[in-house]
């Protein structure tokens, strides 16, 4: 008999962090043996991110756990059609059903601390200046201050400070996108809750969990869960990965 093939473990970030927000989970993996690749979100719409990120999966060979935290389980909603991805993994995220938006998702549940300490800047949408129109978008964060208590409330405080300041923002129209696929009806998910989210209301996690029929997992965390308990996440992971190898 052949050995069964190991997946290639791709984690997606979500809003307001970059992939160094898997930094404590990436060893955990590696040390298993497992290859893990964290890309860059663009973080600039869901329908586009999400093709950025299918074209990372279908660039590798053989298949693929696809991991998505926060907007990042929008994200791989999306991309994870893709022929290879075997299992999807969601951490503190939304799962969103097809047709359906974050803001719509969100909207039926009661706002968490993040709704009133966010920000929003403009920006200059890409290519407008050279046409001379200077449109712009509009980029939301958290405001630095709050960032520790509401985004990381059981991180190193020294790392939370740091995190607050190199925020990577999501443009607001990601919130209005409606995912084109739900991947979950035909790939095996998994779900972490994170109880003590003040990002995403933790019942907006539980419910798109449930409604997609995961195998769902509960952790008194803050949203950053991979960060403050990296150890129960990438068992998270690695089940997904011993589910779905062949």
């Amino acid at each position: 008999m052949s050995r069964p093939v190991s997946p290639t473990v791709v984690l997606v970030h979500g809003a307001f962090a970059d992939a160094s927000s898997f930094a404590r989970v990436i060893p955990e993996l590696t040390a298993a043996g497992l290859e893990v690749v964290a890309p860059a979100v663009p973080n600039r719409s869901l329908v586009d991110d999400a093709a950025y990120i299918a074209s990372v999966v279908r660039a590798i060979p053989g298949p693929v756990v696809l991991v998505g935290h926060s907007y990042g389980g929008a994200v791989i909603t999306v991309a994870g059609t893709e022929d290879n991805v075997q299992a999807l993994v969601y951490l503190a995220g939304y799962a969103l059903e097809e047709g359906e938006s974050l803001g719509e998702l969100q909207g039926r549940f009661p706002d968490s601390a993040l709704a009133d300490a966010l920000v929003h800047t403009p920006f200059p949408v890409p290519g407008s200046l050279e046409n001379s129109t200077a449109e712009t978008g509009t980029d939301v964060s958290v405001d630095v201050d709050r960032f520790p208590a509401i985004f990381a409330a059981d991180v190193d405080p020294g790392l939370a400070a740091v995190l607050a300041v190199s925020q990577r923002p999501l443009a607001a129209r990601a919130f209005a996108e409606a995912a084109p696929a739900a991947a979950w009806k035909s790939k095996p998910s998994w779900g972490l809750i994170a109880t003590s989210d003040r990002t995403i209301n933790p019942e907006v996690e539980r419910y798109g969990y449930e409604r997609a029929g995961m195998t769902t997992v509960e952790v008194d965390s803050s949203h950053l869960v991979m960060l403050a308990h990296p150890k129960r996440v990438a068992e998270l992971i690695q089940e997904a990965v011993r589910a779905t190898a062949h």
